[in-house]
């Protein structure tokens, strides 16, 4: 019991480093600058200090401001790592005895994870991180011997929506991106986990989107509409999550399909 516990402390130290990494990722990503620099402040441009780096601790200890400036730091910071320490510890949960799989899984939602925080700051899904999760995500199906035509088929058919909602509305109610991301989540969780993790997306997303309708203002000062543009692939990793690292999918199946989907067929 004891060694279990030190594997998860463990474990989400070292993703809240990785999730450290991705938040130098995600501020430097297309905008010229290499993850090779320095961080510095973003507001006054004061080089940190080994002590400001601290996953968690640093945030804290500093109340949230630059020790240089005192201007505030994106809570972003801490909540990518808090995130990224806890899939960590989930993706172990899940692969306990197996470090090729726990690291493919890993790799795969800290990708998600990447592509979730860059479309909530920016709106937009890059392509290359969308193909890596695939890539990730085939290699382990190649490498597990799933070879099926169910494990391979997934990633497409679950993607075709999105590609349909495209297509029809002309980009006016669904990027590309979506569904290009979604090739590489339907290929992480397969069809089953897949078709559950489409319907709790549309729940989370129904639910947040009408309740963002009721805040004062988004970021740019101006009210939220029904014509507002919101992301959707954070509630599309959001009901991956909860699809790929609960037991959810079995139940919602039974309840929603109760002879069993081959009935539909």
């Amino acid at each position: 019991m004891e060694s279990m516990w030190f594997a998860y402390g463990f474990l989400f130290i070292f993703g809240t480093i990785i999730g450290s990494f991705l938040n130098a990722a995600l501020f430097r990503f297309n905008t010229g600058r290499t993850l090779s620099g320095r961080s510095s402040c973003v507001s006054c441009g004061e080089t940190l200090s080994p002590r400001d780096l601290v996953p968690l601790l640093s945030f804290l200890f500093l109340r949230g401001r630059c020790r240089s400036c005192k201007s505030r730091i994106s809570p972003q910071y801490p909540l990518v790592e808090f995130a990224a320490g806890i899939l960590a510890t989930q993706c172990y949960r899940l692969f306990p005895d197996d470090a090729l799989f726990f690291t493919l899984s890993f790799l795969s939602w800290m990708v998600l994870l990447f592509i979730m925080v860059y479309d909530m700051r920016h709106k937009i899904i890059p392509d290359f991180f969308s193909i890596l999760l695939g890539a990730i995500v085939l290699c382990g199906i190649f490498i597990s011997g799933n070879i099926t035509g169910g494990a391979i088929l997934a990633g497409p058919l679950l993607a075709l929506p999105f590609f349909i909602i495209h297509f029809v509305s002309r980009g006016r109610a669904m990027g590309l991106g979506d569904g290009k991301l979604m090739l590489g989540v339907g290929w992480l969780l397969g069809l089953s986990q897949g078709f559950v993790a489409l319907l709790l997306t549309v729940w989370i997303g129904g639910a947040l989107g009408l309740a963002l309708l009721f805040l004062p203002l988004n970021s740019e000062g101006r009210r939220l509409t029904m014509k507002s543009e919101i992301p959707y692939a954070p509630f599309l990793i959001m009901g991956a999550a909860i699809a790929y690292f609960t037991n959810v999918a079995p139940f919602l199946l039974e309840a929603l399909f109760p002879a069993g989907l081959e009935s539909w067929f």
